[in-house]
């Protein structure tokens, strides 16, 4: 397979002007996949150029044009479907499995929406004083700067770049330094659809080099950033020079209710992929299992053993479920709140050590942990194949529980009851809640949070207002001018 491992500017591959590289480590071995040029201060110097000299051709460009282009990456990512899969799960440990089956489809599909929706962004009149016609127009924000986390790298390719290219900005993409490898070869699949050279520059790099440099620099209009709460509030502060634009989808801690009417086969199925689904890497993930005192001794035992039948192993295995984490120091951090739930009374119901057989990896077992509500492992993001249980008793005592955190991004619940399933979403403080399912996304529907979940929206039309602003134009059509300016 050939892997890229040069900086993507302006149209070019081309190596860091220092020369630097960043080693790519397969997760499930943790062997050299790559040497990848690390980009510095320079060189997002460089990327941001290109882009700003690409903006105006690119923003003047038909909507349709744009949207054209996007969908040409779209046919060209299904195309390259098996490279594009395999070079995703090396990289990140996910199963073979799911990037077929998930994300390179949903990446193709979100480039072929905001393709569609490039020349359907509309503006609008506004009902204004007799004489006078008001329009408003959308329009692109210029340079936009994007830092992609390392746990959907292939995925964020497109939340980001999608909409950002529909609504006609240019961008400098700094995908994660522990997953560059799927971004790097969507820059090689762009230019050969034929996107202009310095619309789209990828550039791995390191969060306090490469990412606070792009976070601070002047000729960046806004800011798009997935990743940790703490790296959230830092990259605010520093947007602060030129008041750029910032969009923070940042941590979060699902709560997953099951009332005591819920389908449990179901809900016990669904909870499972809630939390084990990408060994948990999911700022959506159900970390939170609140069950109903009625039927939490069934559930468990179910959860359980489902959690145990889990099967690990070689991520391009097409029969392995769950592959390791994404690093070996992600894997250590999860691992220590094993003990912490100890610590505090909590009691591991299953998991919360290296699978045998796999040391070599960064494997970590299905753990399940009783603990109380106020616990740290129910308060932290644990971002692994780790779930906290607790019971409640009442639908308000079950409310108070899940909008417990500061996190405020996803959170589901399962029951047969209607007017339940409304009341509690309506009530639980979340920018997305699932009933009878978890995890559900589509480009169409705003993804993003509140809270210390951040602010600002992923996909749909949410996601394109905000890559673009409101311009206000006033026409005197049939006015008459005020007499003190007559002359």
């Amino acid at each position: 397979m050939n892997i890229q491992h040069q900086l993507f500017i302006n149209g070019e591959f081309v190596d860091a002007q220092d020369g630097n590289t960043i080693e790519v480590l397969n997760p499930y071995d943790n062997s050299i996949l790559a040497r990848v040029a690390e980009a510095r201060e320079a060189d997002i110097d460089r990327a941001v150029a290109a882009a700003k000299a690409a903006f105006p051709a690119w923003r003047d460009k038909a909507a349709m044009d744009r949207g054209l282009l996007l969908l040409k990456l779209a046919d060209a990512i299904e195309a390259d479907r098996d490279n594009l899969a395999r070079l995703e799960s090396m990289d990140t440990g996910h199963p073979i499995r799911d990037c077929l089956n998930l994300d390179v489809p949903r990446t193709a599909v979100t480039y072929r929406y905001f393709g569609g929706m490039a020349d359907k962004h509309l503006g609008s009149v506004v009902p204004v004083e007799q004489g006078f016609l008001n329009y408003v127009t959308r329009e692109p924000i210029g340079v936009v700067g994007q830092i992609v986390p390392w746990n959907f790298p292939l995925m964020f390719t497109s939340w980001k770049l999608g909409p950002a290219l529909a609504a006609g900005n240019t961008v400098v993409m700094k995908p994660s330094e522990i997953t560059p490898l799927s971004s790097l070869r969507i820059a090689e699949l762009a230019r050969e659809v034929g996107f202009p050279a310095g619309v789209i520059n990828i550039v791995p790099g390191y969060g306090h080099t490469a990412g606070a440099h792009l976070s601070t620099h002047p000729d960046v209009n806004k800011i798009s950033f997935t990743g940790s709460t703490v790296i959230g509030r830092k990259i605010v502060e520093a947007s602060a020079g030129n008041l750029k634009r910032v969009q923070l989808e940042l941590g979060g801690k699902g709560a997953n209710i099951v009332f005591e009417d819920a389908n449990i086969p179901a809900a016990v199925g669904g909870s499972a992929f809630a939390i084990f689904h990408n060994q948990g890497q999911a700022c959506i993930a159900g970390s939170r299992l609140i069950l109903h005192e009625s039927i939490a001794d069934e559930f468990i035992e179910r959860f359980i053993a489902l959690a145990e039948s889990i099967k690990q192993g070689d991520p391009l295995d097409p029969e392995t479920e769950m592959g390791p984490l994404t690093s070996k120091l992600h894997q250590e951090r999860v691992l220590a709140y094993t003990q912490v739930a100890r610590e505090e009374g909590g009691e591991v119901l299953t998991g919360g050590e290296v699978p045998k057989g796999l040391e070599q990896g960064c494997f970590v077992l299905p753990t399940i942990v009783r603990a109380d509500p106020s616990s740290r492992v129910c308060n932290e993001e644990v971002f692994g194949p780790f779930v906290s249980v607790s019971t409640f008793k009442d639908e308000q005592e079950v409310l108070d529980i899940a909008n417990g955190t500061e996190y405020g991004l996803g959170g589901g619940l399962w029951t047969n009851d209607l007017q339940r399933a409304h009341r509690v979403a309506k009530h639980m403080r979340a920018g997305m809640v699932w009933i009878n399912c978890y995890k559900r996304v589509n480009p169409g529907s705003p993804f993003g949070g509140v809270g210390q979940s951040g602010y600002g929206r992923e996909m749909g039309f949410e996601a394109m207002n905000d890559y673009t602003e409101a311009k206000s134009v006033w026409v005197n059509v049939d006015a008459q001018i005020p007499p003190f300016y007559k002359r």
